[in-house]
């Protein structure tokens, strides 16, 4: 049995999958790797990754960049024309965490709708598509986010995508997945990365968060698509040259760990429960992959700050609510630490 007091040296974090740290075997890989000048297109282990994942994606062309929001920020760029409307979900990460980028960017504006569990249906996106009259922004493009973060890891349910596309089919729109934890919903679901992405047409995966790389994001589309967004990649700074040992890394990554994610569902699923049978309020239907969402009856910051002193590190995400996610740096011993000192904290004891 842990106790508590042989946790006082301990650090575990669970604000994020974005603190995950690149295994030795991955960092013997990237040493390893083959590297050429990207920006002429000369670095191998870039244009490995890039065709390995259009193989995954089914999609003709892909790009490496350096983060998700520079993917998913390029892809908007290259879908939309300045003065165009974005359609996109309340909580997602292009509304909430990317600073304003859209508007600065591209020039567009975002129309965001209140979903449920992060997802908006296309009933709810056929009354906002604006008509031609001149008075209106052209409506360009609908977004969606897959996990979603904000709304605990929740999986968008794929039937919603396809009436989606059929509605972007009959406005001849465009649409774009922001996919950093796509990885998670393909293995939760067991549909396949390709069946996720055939309906969509562009997408950003992540390769920094629940993979355990180091640095990463790639945008994935059609040929012509990514034409454009090589440009635009250009014009902010994500032209990178012997980038090749980050590639590889997410090559290992994707590689050896993406099955894997499955052991973070199955730890988040029991810290959920957890937290429910210490009397918590966590919705356990929105709790599908590796996020885990907790309603306190106590202040967030400082139940966080009283974890942190005890090793723990979670997120404070509002007043009363605390964000935790588990990754490939949480096994079931730092499970279980966190576990008691959560108790402690909440119970006093």
């Amino acid at each position: 049995m842990i106790k508590l007091e042989s946790i006082k040296n301990m650090r575990i974090d669970l604000r994020s999958d974005t603190v995950t740290l690149p295994t030795p075997e991955m960092r013997r890989y990237m040493a390893s790797a083959p590297v050429g000048d990207d920006v002429f297109g000369e670095d191998p282990t870039i244009n490995e990754l890039q065709q390995r994942i259009c193989q995954l994606t089914g999609k003709e062309a892909a790009l490496f960049v350096p983060s998700g929001t520079m993917s998913n920020q390029i892809a908007i760029k290259a879908h939309t024309q300045p003065g165009d409307e974005v359609i996109c979900e309340y909580g997602c990460h292009i509304f909430n965490f990317e600073g304003g980028a859209p508007a600065m960017l591209s020039g567009v504006q975002l129309h965001p709708l209140k979903g449920e569990r992060g997802v908006i249906t296309a009933d709810q996106v056929k009354p906002v598509i604006r008509s031609s009259d001149h008075h209106n922004p052209r409506t360009a493009l609908i977004e969606i986010e897959n996990t979603h973060n904000r709304a605990g890891g929740a999986i968008f349910p794929f039937e919603h995508i396809m009436n989606l596309r059929r509605l972007a089919d009959e406005y001849s729109l465009r649409m774009h997945l922001d996919g950093a934890r796509l990885w998670n919903a393909h293995i939760a679901t067991g549909i396949a990365i390709v069946d996720w992405c055939r309906p969509i047409d562009s997408i950003s995966l992540c390769f920094s968060k629940g993979l355990g790389a180091p640095v990463g994001s790639i945008l994935c589309g059609g040929a012509e698509f990514i034409e454009r967004a090589h440009r635009y990649r250009k014009m902010v700074g994500g032209g990178m040259r012997q980038a090749g040992v980050l590639a590889a890394a997410a090559l290992y990554a994707v590689e050896h760990h993406v099955q894997r994610l499955e052991e973070d569902h199955r730890r988040a699923r029991e810290l959920a429960e957890f937290l429910v049978n210490l009397g918590v309020s966590v919705d356990l239907t929105a709790t599908q992959t590796n996020i885990v969402i907790a309603d306190l009856p106590l202040n967030a910051a400082k139940f966080c700050r009283q974890l942190a002193d005890a090793g723990i590190l979670a997120l404070p995400i509002s007043t009363t609510r605390v964000r935790f996610v588990t990754h490939l740096n949480v096994g079931d011993e730092e499970l279980e630490s966190a576990k008691l000192v959560i108790k402690k904290v909440i119970f006093g004891k």
